[in-house]
Protein backbone atom coordinates (compact mmCIF):
# COMPACT_ATOMS: atom_id res chain seq x y z
CA UNK A 1 0.00 0.00 0.00
CA UNK A 2 1.44 3.38 -1.04
CA UNK A 3 1.33 5.95 1.79
CA UNK A 4 -1.20 8.70 1.20
CA UNK A 5 1.43 11.44 1.47
CA UNK A 6 3.62 9.70 -1.14
CA UNK A 7 0.70 9.41 -3.57
CA UNK A 8 -0.11 13.10 -3.06
CA UNK A 9 3.52 14.02 -3.72
CA UNK A 10 3.61 11.98 -6.93
CA UNK A 11 0.37 13.59 -8.06
CA UNK A 12 1.86 17.04 -7.48
CA UNK A 13 5.01 16.14 -9.40
CA UNK A 14 2.90 14.82 -12.26
CA UNK A 15 1.05 18.15 -12.42
CA UNK A 16 4.42 19.94 -12.51
CA UNK A 17 5.48 17.76 -15.43
CA UNK A 18 2.23 18.54 -17.25
CA UNK A 19 3.00 22.25 -16.87
CA UNK A 20 6.48 21.65 -18.27
CA UNK A 21 5.29 19.95 -21.46
CA UNK A 22 1.89 21.64 -21.82
CA UNK A 23 3.16 24.34 -24.18
CA UNK A 24 3.83 21.63 -26.78
CA UNK A 25 0.05 21.27 -27.25
CA UNK A 26 -1.46 24.29 -28.95
CA UNK A 27 -4.95 24.32 -27.44
CA UNK A 28 -6.39 23.94 -23.98
CA UNK A 29 -8.51 20.93 -24.91
CA UNK A 30 -5.44 19.10 -26.24
CA UNK A 31 -3.56 19.74 -23.02
CA UNK A 32 -6.52 18.37 -21.02
CA UNK A 33 -6.73 15.28 -23.21
CA UNK A 34 -2.99 14.76 -22.85
CA UNK A 35 -3.33 14.84 -19.06
CA UNK A 36 -6.28 12.44 -19.13
CA UNK A 37 -4.42 10.08 -21.43
CA UNK A 38 -1.27 9.94 -19.27
CA UNK A 39 -3.26 9.55 -16.06
CA UNK A 40 -5.20 6.73 -17.72
CA UNK A 41 -1.97 4.95 -18.67
CA UNK A 42 -0.85 5.17 -15.04
CA UNK A 43 -4.21 3.99 -13.68
CA UNK A 44 -5.09 0.33 -12.97
CA UNK A 45 -7.01 -0.03 -16.24
CA UNK A 46 -7.18 -3.61 -17.53
CA UNK A 47 -6.67 -2.72 -21.21
CA UNK A 48 -5.08 0.54 -22.28
CA UNK A 49 -7.22 1.15 -25.36
CA UNK A 50 -8.96 4.41 -26.17
CA UNK A 51 -12.37 3.25 -24.95
CA UNK A 52 -11.18 2.16 -21.51
CA UNK A 53 -8.87 5.15 -21.07
CA UNK A 54 -11.74 7.48 -22.03
CA UNK A 55 -14.01 5.74 -19.54
CA UNK A 56 -11.35 6.11 -16.84
CA UNK A 57 -11.17 9.85 -17.59
CA UNK A 58 -14.96 10.28 -17.54
CA UNK A 59 -15.32 10.93 -21.29
CA UNK A 60 -18.50 9.78 -23.04
CA UNK A 61 -16.61 8.58 -26.13
CA UNK A 62 -12.95 7.92 -27.04
CA UNK A 63 -13.06 10.48 -29.88
CA UNK A 64 -11.02 13.10 -28.02
CA UNK A 65 -8.19 10.73 -27.10
CA UNK A 66 -8.17 9.22 -30.58
CA UNK A 67 -7.88 12.71 -32.06
CA UNK A 68 -4.97 13.46 -29.73
CA UNK A 69 -3.06 10.37 -30.86
CA UNK A 70 -3.95 10.26 -34.55
CA UNK A 71 -4.62 13.78 -35.80
CA UNK A 72 -3.48 16.48 -33.40
CA UNK A 73 -0.17 18.16 -34.26
CA UNK A 74 2.50 17.80 -31.60
CA UNK A 75 6.05 16.51 -31.72
CA UNK A 76 7.01 13.60 -29.42
CA UNK A 77 10.71 14.45 -29.70
CA UNK A 78 10.07 17.97 -28.38
CA UNK A 79 8.30 16.47 -25.38
CA UNK A 80 11.21 14.06 -24.88
CA UNK A 81 13.60 17.02 -24.73
CA UNK A 82 11.37 18.76 -22.18
CA UNK A 83 11.19 15.55 -20.15
CA UNK A 84 14.97 15.16 -20.11
CA UNK A 85 15.37 18.75 -18.93
CA UNK A 86 12.78 18.15 -16.21
CA UNK A 87 14.45 14.92 -15.06
CA UNK A 88 17.87 16.61 -15.08
CA UNK A 89 16.52 19.30 -12.75
CA UNK A 90 14.55 17.00 -10.45
CA UNK A 91 16.76 13.91 -10.29
CA UNK A 92 20.11 14.95 -11.73
CA UNK A 93 23.35 14.15 -9.91
CA UNK A 94 26.95 14.20 -11.06
CA UNK A 95 27.20 10.40 -11.01
CA UNK A 96 23.95 9.73 -12.87
CA UNK A 97 23.58 6.42 -14.72
CA UNK A 98 21.99 5.91 -18.16
CA UNK A 99 20.50 2.41 -18.53
CA UNK A 100 19.58 1.11 -21.98
CA UNK A 101 17.56 -1.99 -22.79
CA UNK A 102 14.80 -3.23 -25.07
CA UNK A 103 11.48 -4.74 -24.10
CA UNK A 104 8.57 -6.40 -25.88
CA UNK A 105 4.97 -5.25 -25.75
CA UNK A 106 2.42 -8.00 -26.37
CA UNK A 107 -0.04 -7.04 -29.12
CA UNK A 108 -3.02 -8.54 -30.87
CA UNK A 109 -3.46 -8.31 -34.64
CA UNK A 110 -1.04 -7.14 -37.32
CA UNK A 111 -1.70 -3.41 -37.78
CA UNK A 112 0.25 -1.85 -34.89
CA UNK A 113 3.55 -0.42 -36.18
CA UNK A 114 6.38 -2.93 -35.89
CA UNK A 115 4.28 -5.82 -34.61
CA UNK A 116 5.21 -9.35 -35.62
CA UNK A 117 5.84 -12.72 -34.02
CA UNK A 118 9.25 -12.50 -32.32
CA UNK A 119 10.93 -13.66 -29.16
CA UNK A 120 10.20 -11.46 -26.14
CA UNK A 121 12.25 -11.78 -22.98
CA UNK A 122 9.38 -10.07 -21.16
CA UNK A 123 7.29 -13.24 -21.40
CA UNK A 124 10.10 -15.69 -22.19
CA UNK A 125 8.69 -16.98 -25.47
CA UNK A 126 7.88 -16.04 -29.06
CA UNK A 127 4.78 -13.87 -29.18
CA UNK A 128 3.04 -11.34 -31.37
CA UNK A 129 4.57 -8.11 -30.07
CA UNK A 130 6.22 -4.77 -30.69
CA UNK A 131 9.71 -3.94 -29.47
CA UNK A 132 10.81 -0.68 -27.94
CA UNK A 133 14.40 0.30 -27.14
CA UNK A 134 14.34 2.36 -23.95
CA UNK A 135 16.72 4.58 -21.99
CA UNK A 136 16.31 5.26 -18.27
CA UNK A 137 18.16 7.69 -16.02
CA UNK A 138 18.91 6.79 -12.39
CA UNK A 139 20.49 8.52 -9.41
CA UNK A 140 20.12 8.27 -5.65
CA UNK A 141 17.25 10.78 -6.00
CA UNK A 142 15.13 8.55 -8.23
CA UNK A 143 14.80 7.08 -11.71
CA UNK A 144 12.81 7.80 -14.86
CA UNK A 145 12.51 6.78 -18.51
CA UNK A 146 14.03 9.53 -20.67
CA UNK A 147 14.00 8.25 -24.26
CA UNK A 148 12.57 5.58 -26.54
CA UNK A 149 12.77 4.22 -30.07
CA UNK A 150 10.36 1.87 -31.81
CA UNK A 151 12.07 -1.07 -33.48
CA UNK A 152 10.71 -1.72 -36.99
CA UNK A 153 11.64 -5.18 -38.34
CA UNK A 154 12.54 -5.60 -42.01
CA UNK A 155 9.16 -7.25 -42.54
CA UNK A 156 7.79 -3.75 -42.03
CA UNK A 157 10.36 -1.47 -43.65
CA UNK A 158 10.29 -3.58 -46.83
CA UNK A 159 6.51 -3.05 -47.16
CA UNK A 160 6.06 0.70 -47.51
CA UNK A 161 2.30 0.54 -48.02
CA UNK A 162 1.91 -1.32 -44.76
CA UNK A 163 4.02 1.38 -43.08
CA UNK A 164 1.90 4.17 -44.58
CA UNK A 165 -1.28 2.49 -43.30
CA UNK A 166 0.24 2.51 -39.81
CA UNK A 167 1.34 6.16 -40.34
CA UNK A 168 5.05 5.29 -40.34
CA UNK A 169 6.93 8.05 -42.26
CA UNK A 170 8.36 7.04 -45.64
CA UNK A 171 11.86 8.13 -44.58
CA UNK A 172 11.89 5.64 -41.69
CA UNK A 173 14.34 2.93 -42.81
CA UNK A 174 15.37 -0.25 -41.08
CA UNK A 175 17.69 0.17 -38.10
CA UNK A 176 18.99 -2.49 -35.74
CA UNK A 177 18.36 -2.21 -32.02
CA UNK A 178 22.05 -1.43 -31.62
CA UNK A 179 21.78 1.51 -34.02
CA UNK A 180 18.70 2.82 -32.21
CA UNK A 181 20.53 2.55 -28.91
CA UNK A 182 23.55 4.47 -30.19
CA UNK A 183 21.28 7.29 -31.37
CA UNK A 184 19.65 7.49 -27.93
CA UNK A 185 22.96 7.52 -26.08
CA UNK A 186 24.29 10.33 -28.29
CA UNK A 187 21.14 12.37 -27.61
CA UNK A 188 21.31 11.73 -23.88
CA UNK A 189 24.98 12.73 -23.65
CA UNK A 190 24.14 15.97 -25.49
CA UNK A 191 21.21 16.73 -23.17
CA UNK A 192 21.17 18.42 -19.77
CA UNK A 193 21.28 15.03 -18.05
CA UNK A 194 24.45 14.58 -16.03
CA UNK A 195 25.65 11.11 -17.05
CA UNK A 196 28.73 9.54 -15.48
CA UNK A 197 27.95 5.93 -16.38
CA UNK A 198 26.19 3.97 -19.14
CA UNK A 199 25.11 0.38 -18.55
CA UNK A 200 23.49 -2.32 -20.68
CA UNK A 201 23.18 -6.08 -20.97
CA UNK A 202 25.10 -8.43 -23.25
CA UNK A 203 22.86 -7.75 -26.26
CA UNK A 204 24.59 -4.35 -26.44
CA UNK A 205 27.85 -5.19 -24.66
CA UNK A 206 28.93 -7.44 -27.52
CA UNK A 207 28.29 -4.66 -30.06
CA UNK A 208 31.73 -3.33 -30.99
CA UNK A 209 30.35 -0.08 -32.39
CA UNK A 210 28.41 0.61 -29.21
CA UNK A 211 31.48 0.04 -27.05
CA UNK A 212 33.58 2.22 -29.34
CA UNK A 213 31.01 5.03 -29.11
CA UNK A 214 31.16 4.99 -25.32
CA UNK A 215 34.96 4.88 -25.35
CA UNK A 216 35.19 7.82 -27.70
CA UNK A 217 32.61 9.76 -25.69
CA UNK A 218 34.74 9.48 -22.57
CA UNK A 219 31.84 8.23 -20.45
CA UNK A 220 32.37 5.37 -18.02
CA UNK A 221 30.39 2.22 -18.67
CA UNK A 222 29.45 -1.23 -17.44
CA UNK A 223 28.37 -3.69 -20.14
CA UNK A 224 27.68 -7.39 -19.83
CA UNK A 225 29.20 -9.65 -22.46
CA UNK A 226 29.02 -13.43 -22.99
CA UNK A 227 32.06 -15.18 -21.55
CA UNK A 228 32.76 -16.61 -25.01
CA UNK A 229 32.84 -13.15 -26.61
CA UNK A 230 35.81 -12.55 -28.92
CA UNK A 231 37.47 -9.20 -29.58
CA UNK A 232 39.92 -8.58 -32.40
CA UNK A 233 43.45 -9.06 -31.06
CA UNK A 234 42.19 -10.87 -27.93
CA UNK A 235 41.36 -14.43 -27.05
CA UNK A 236 37.98 -15.34 -25.58
CA UNK A 237 37.23 -13.15 -22.61
CA UNK A 238 37.06 -16.07 -20.17
CA UNK A 239 40.55 -17.13 -21.25
CA UNK A 240 41.88 -13.59 -20.96
CA UNK A 241 40.53 -13.31 -17.42
CA UNK A 242 42.12 -16.61 -16.41
CA UNK A 243 45.50 -15.34 -17.64
CA UNK A 244 45.34 -11.99 -15.85
CA UNK A 245 47.63 -11.45 -12.88
CA UNK A 246 46.57 -10.18 -9.46
CA UNK A 247 47.83 -6.73 -10.47
CA UNK A 248 45.11 -6.63 -13.13
CA UNK A 249 42.56 -5.84 -10.41
CA UNK A 250 41.85 -2.43 -8.98
CA UNK A 251 39.41 -1.06 -6.41
CA UNK A 252 37.12 1.84 -7.34
CA UNK A 253 34.30 3.29 -5.22
CA UNK A 254 34.31 0.23 -2.93
CA UNK A 255 33.78 -2.14 -5.86
CA UNK A 256 36.34 -4.55 -7.28
CA UNK A 257 37.11 -3.90 -10.94
CA UNK A 258 38.86 -6.07 -13.43
CA UNK A 259 41.21 -4.68 -16.08
CA UNK A 260 40.03 -6.75 -19.00
CA UNK A 261 39.03 -6.02 -22.60
CA UNK A 262 37.30 -2.70 -23.16
CA UNK A 263 33.79 -2.66 -21.72
CA UNK A 264 33.73 -6.27 -20.59
CA UNK A 265 32.71 -5.38 -17.03
CA UNK A 266 29.64 -7.36 -16.05
CA UNK A 267 30.86 -10.58 -17.68
CA UNK A 268 28.94 -13.70 -16.77
CA UNK A 269 31.51 -15.55 -14.72
CA UNK A 270 32.52 -15.89 -11.08
CA UNK A 271 34.67 -12.76 -11.25
CA UNK A 272 31.82 -10.41 -12.15
CA UNK A 273 32.12 -7.06 -10.31
CA UNK A 274 29.48 -6.72 -7.59
CA UNK A 275 28.15 -3.31 -8.63
CA UNK A 276 27.75 -0.97 -11.57
CA UNK A 277 30.52 1.36 -10.41
CA UNK A 278 33.28 -0.38 -12.32
CA UNK A 279 34.80 0.00 -15.73
CA UNK A 280 37.13 -2.35 -17.52
CA UNK A 281 40.04 -1.09 -19.62
CA UNK A 282 41.97 -2.63 -22.51
CA UNK A 283 45.02 -4.65 -21.45
CA UNK A 284 48.25 -4.47 -23.40
CA UNK A 285 48.03 -6.25 -26.71
CA UNK A 286 44.28 -5.83 -27.13
CA UNK A 287 42.60 -2.98 -28.96
CA UNK A 288 39.26 -3.58 -27.25
CA UNK A 289 37.32 -3.42 -30.51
Amino acid sequence: MIPEHAAAHWDLELDNLFLTIGHRFGRVELRRRMRDYIRGLLAPVARKNSWQLAEQAGHRTPNGLQHLLAQAKWQPDDIRDDLQEYVAHELGEADGVLIVDDTGFIKKGTTSAGVQRQYSGTVGRTENCQFGVLAAYATTRGRALVDRELYLPKSWTEERERCRTAKVPDEWDFATKGELTRHMVVRALASLLSIAWVTADSAYGQDNRFRRLLEQSGVRYVLAVPKSHFSVGCSRIEVLFAQASDEAWERSHAATARRGPASTTGQRCDCRPPSSTTRARSPAGCDGH
